[in-house]
């Protein structure tokens, strides 16, 4: 059975360890619809899904709501942290009173991240620092900036160095600010591609519930992995997998809604979001958790 394929569907992967729990037992060649993998930094995602590149893919949580017309939602699939998420961290040269109207240089890595930073340098501390963006190198960021963004596994190596500067986690702040989780990215897939490859899809998404819940069951493979690729202590990696959660219920999507509202009031985006679920899943046609 091909569900009348002209060729595989294309999912994307975030090339971040924080959505490893998801993919690390995820085999397209395993599945029973043809399928591919494409791995790929969180900005090309969001460009590749939107422009039709790719079919389905872990995006930016900022790209899916500008572009959550097109998308729907694979449920219970996110990267979401409640406090702390130790891969979103600002790195301030000044002091945050002067961080806060100096500049900032952005990784370009991602549009959530970066737009997180903005909502909290405006609403939470009135503050209207100038963004530039750089190649995530700490130090080359900071030769003109007060203060640097960088996401993903560029964060944790440079927050393991001894480099003396404060550094902020976005997740923690968000938090303390608005008691609310922050869910980084999301599982979306193209509407056309979902309504008119419904099998393909389903099989798709059964891949990647199974392979979370297996990830979830055991994070020793996730570290041992880390440790060969990254470094790092296995304490580290055991918390750091542990802190990170990879569900999409209630919770995080009232959070996920608030970064939205805040989004729209400071013009980042212009439209309404909505959370749309594919429908295979809403209607109860398919088991939205594993």
């Amino acid at each position: 059975m091909n569900d009348g394929l002209a060729r595989p569907l294309r999912i994307g992967r975030i090339d971040y360890t924080n959505v490893w729990p998801v993919f690390h037992h995820f085999h397209p060649n395993e599945l029973r619809h043809p399928a591919e993998q494409v791995s790929e930094m969180p900005a090309v995602l969001n460009r590749k899904l939107r422009e039709g590149e790719i079919d389905a893919a872990a995006i930016s949580s900022f790209a899916y709501g500008i572009s959550s017309d097109k998308y729907y939602l694979l449920p219970n699939l996110s990267v979401s942290a409640l406090n702390r998420v130790q891969s979103i961290l600002l790195f301030l040269k000044s002091p945050l009173e002067k961080v806060i109207h100096g500049k900032i240089a952005l990784t370009t890595t991602s549009a959530t991240s970066v737009n997180l930073l903005k909502i909290i340098m405006k609403k939470f501390y009135g503050g209207d620092p100038v963004y530039e963006d750089a190649e995530p190198s700490l130090e080359r960021m900071l030769q003109n900036a007060d203060a640097a963004l960088l996401i993903g596994d560029h964060a944790i190596r440079a927050s393991w160095q001894t480099h003396g500067y404060r550094v902020l986690d976005l997740g923690e702040v968000w938090n303390l600010w608005t008691g609310h989780w922050m869910t980084f990215a999301l599982w979306a897939v193209r509407r056309e591609a979902a309504d008119k490859h419904p099998e393909a899809v389903r099989s798709i998404y059964e891949g990647l519930l199974e392979s979370k819940s297996r990830g979830k069951r055991d994070l020793e493979p996730l570290v041992s992995k880390a440790l060969r690729q990254i470094g790092g202590t296995p304490a580290y990696w055991r918390g750091y997998f542990s802190n990170l959660h990879h569900d999409f219920g209630p919770e995080q999507q009232a959070g996920l809604m608030l970064y939205f509202r805040y989004a729209k009031e400071l013009g980042l985006m212009q439209n309404e979001v909505d959370l749309t679920e594919w429908p295979a899943v809403a209607s109860g046609n398919l088991s939205p958790c594993r």
